[in-house]
């Protein structure tokens, strides 16, 4: 079996000032947004439509606002209600951890309806364009839970090959590093997924409708393979709590994605 190597979470220190390996996997992903965009917006379809790289650094700022609002509040509502019902002031305690991505994914979508909104902008036409953008994102985050040696796998078989022992999780026991999993699913094979689609002629939000369905799929899968949380446990018909709130992005990115293949998605304004 493979043991985690516990990587020391600081990165870099000079004097006091620490750099996490975290906030750099968080740099990175911005970094990568900000390529990717404007290589979107150098596609025939955004080009068209006057898109210039100046708009993906401030869609990148849009974006951001709703991940950590939508992230955090996703959690507080779908993973603790009742803890901070009872302990309200807790909900601004966002250095003490808690961001849920499905929360962060409803963030990003109302950010991205401001955003079309003050800019003039069709909403499909702006999610379409951020849609492939997302899973380097999603990739660099799962690389730091990984390094952090968090949201660990659940028990594996000792002999599978790339079984690994997570020390933090208080037993030695075999796991499977889910972490990787996600990031190898829902961050590389989703972004060259997206990344190929995109590339040809398509009708406004099929590619974020792509997105949405691809990514449900792939994190129900890895969800099968991750520890459930433990104050959560497994709920109805086994199934953790993420892949509970994967379903309707499934059912909903099916839906977005056959409406607009027949031309018949109505316009966000």
């Amino acid at each position: 079996m493979l043991v985690h190597p516990q990587f020391d979470p600081i990165a870099l220190q000079v004097g006091p000032l620490a750099v996490h390996w975290y906030g750099l996997t968080y740099l990175a992903a911005f970094g990568l947004f900000v390529l990717l965009g404007r290589a979107q917006a150098r596609r025939p379809r955004f080009a068209a439509a006057g898109w210039a790289p100046a708009e993906v650094e401030d869609l990148l700022f849009f974006g951001v606002l709703g991940v950590i609002l939508g992230g955090r509040l996703g959690y507080v509502l779908f993973y603790k209600p009742l803890h901070f019902l009872a302990n309200p002031l807790e909900v601004f305690a966002v250095w003490q951890g808690g961001m849920a991505f499905h929360g962060g994914l409803i963030g990003v979508i109302f950010a991205l309806f401001v955003y079309a909104r003050r800019r003039g902008r069709p909403f499909w036409e702006v999610a379409d364009l951020v849609a492939p953008c997302v899973p380097v994102g999603l990739a660099a985050g799962r690389l730091g839970n990984f390094i952090n040696g968090e949201l660990w796998g659940r028990a594996a078989d000792p002999g599978l090959p790339w079984a690994m022992v997570f020390p933090q999780s208080g037993l030695a026991i075999a796991r499977h590093p889910s972490q990787l999993y996600q990031f190898a699913l829902e961050g590389l094979l989703l972004f060259a997924l997206l990344w190929l689609y995109s590339r040809g002629p398509r009708r406004p939000g099929q590619v974020a409708g792509a997105f949405l369905l691809g990514y449900g799929v792939f994190r129900f899968i890895a969800e099968a393979f991750r520890e459930p949380d433990a104050h959560l446990g497994l709920l109805s018909l086994g199934l953790s709590m993420g892949q509970w709130l994967c379903l309707p992005m499934v059912l909903l990115g099916a839906l977005i994605l056959g409406l607009a293949a027949r031309g018949r998605l109505a316009p966000v304004h």
